[in-house]
């Protein structure tokens, strides 16, 4: 019997296949200055190798002042075009298509660098964020009309580069969620209050992306199913609702998007983004160099540096999780999308195991899922899955340190139980990106 997951999926412009999706996950694999390198161009072949069916990039800024960090490959002038050719020259040879995730991060700038030095992100808002206190200031008319142009020119810029779509980060508290959250937005202009107000960004660089590119190249986006903002932050409001997040997927739907990409949780990190653990044992070693960047970060260091403290994050970051699995966290939500919309839709949150894979699909959930931890354990999953076994011999634990450990080194699998407690085949396995190729 042919398998669900192995079968193409076709969008209006853009045919994958199979179902499986290498999520965007970031990691600082670039040059400072936001030109791409090899270790980039090794560490994508090694998922277009394993058999995944499309990669969606790690967040690609579309301009310096919304980078989330140094060491991320930019899309925000021309001269970056040759590079991201050759990215998606080199995935293609395993039949795997590449969309660049076009991002800003707004007021969400873990690490701003010395070009954004005392320079406050922009946003939708003046109010800093809950976690970090990370500093902002809401963003004027010519300065969301500069911003709108931004993202377009990037969508030209992936389209010369020969890549096969691009997709709008309209989730987990990054600029475009700023401005659809009821939780963050407190605009008082056309840009704020009623739910048509704070989605009229995100559908303006939609239609100013089809001006630039037409109709015919692929665009997505990556949107919340549900913010649940107060489930770590209580003293934050709700945000959106999932029926509000439905009518704006809608929008998104003739606004001229070709796929929703749904995930969950409009403020990073957030229980539910992603789930599973948070190793604080980690966070106490690498998380300073983030807490630096905000007003509250002397709060959040010390909660995580004092074992006597922890329980106290511990309790805030475990106690919706009862309400949410750990795999498919935000399924049912987007079911919901699903049955509204009449493009395709990918869900997020937690992949691995191909029975529920091939659930979700089979039963309507989605058209496919997008993977990015479980993936970084095991860059052959959708192999594993093809050979007819439902998980991998050493399955990720979804424990996060992969994802607390990128804030200071590079990308990579780090529990060390996966390696029989070996640390340093660990460190040769993360390493494995920086080997010496040729680069032209």
């Amino acid at each position: 019997m042919d398998d669900i997951i192995f079968k193409p999926l076709t969008f209006r412009n853009l045919t994958v296949k199979n179902r499986l999706f290498r999520s965007s996950i970031s990691g600082r694999w670039d040059n400072y200055d936001g030109s791409g390198s090899q270790a980039r161009i090794n560490w994508e072949e090694k998922f277009a190798r394993g058999g995944i069916g499309a990669i969606i990039t790690s967040f690609v800024p579309v301009h310096v002042r919304g980078r989330i960090m140094p060491n991320y490959a930019m899309i925000d002038h021309n001269d970056k075009i040759p590079f991201w050719r050759k990215v998606g020259e080199t995935v293609h040879q395993y039949d795997c298509k590449f969309i660049v995730q076009l991002s800003h991060s707004g007021r969400q700038r873990d690490v701003p660098g010395v070009e954004n030095l005392m320079n406050k992100a922009l946003s939708s808002t003046n109010r800093k964020d809950g976690f970090h206190g990370l500093l902002c200031q809401a963003m004027t008319r010519e300065e969301i009309r500069q911003i709108v142009q931004y993202f377009a020119d990037g969508a030209r810029r992936a389209r010369e580069a020969g890549l096969d779509g691009v997709e709008l980060h309209a989730s987990h508290g990054y600029l475009f969620t700023q401005f659809l959250s009821s939780g963050i937005n407190d605009r008082k202009d056309e840009y704020g209050g009623s739910l048509e107000n704070r989605a009229r960004f995100l559908l303006e660089v939609i239609k100013a992306i089809r001006r630039e590119v037409g109709d015919d190249f692929h665009l997505q986006v990556k949107i919340n199913a549900i913010d649940v903002n107060n489930a770590l932050y209580p003293w934050e409001k709700k945000g959106n609702t999932p029926e509000e997040y439905l009518q704006i997927c809608k929008w998104v739907e003739q606004a001229g998007a070709d796929a929703l990409h749904v995930s969950a949780g409009s403020l990073f990190p957030h229980p539910l983004v992603p789930p599973g653990g948070f190793p604080l044992d980690e966070a106490n070693w690498w998380y300073g160099g983030m807490a630096s960047a905000g007003v509250r970060g002397y709060l959040n260091y010390t909660i995580f540096h004092f074992k006597t403290l922890r329980p106290i994050f511990r309790w805030l970051w475990n106690r919706t999780k009862k309400d949410f699995p750990v795999e498919g966290v935000s399924a049912e939500y987007c079911r919901e999308i699903k049955k509204n919309v009449s493009i395709p839709v990918l869900n997020t949150g937690g992949y691995q195991d191909g029975r529920l894979i091939r659930k979700v699909i089979s039963e309507g959930y989605c058209d496919g899922v997008a993977i990015a931890r479980p993936l970084i354990a095991n860059n052959d999953l959708p192999k594993v899955l093809q050979e007819g076994k439902d998980l991998p011999d050493k399955p990720c634990t979804f424990c996060n340190r992969c994802l607390v450990n990128a804030v200071a080194n590079p990308l990579g699998c780090y529990d060390v139980s996966r390696y029989g407690g070996d640390h340093e085949a660990m460190i040769r396995e993360v390493m494995t990106v920086f080997r010496p190729q040729p680069f032209a």
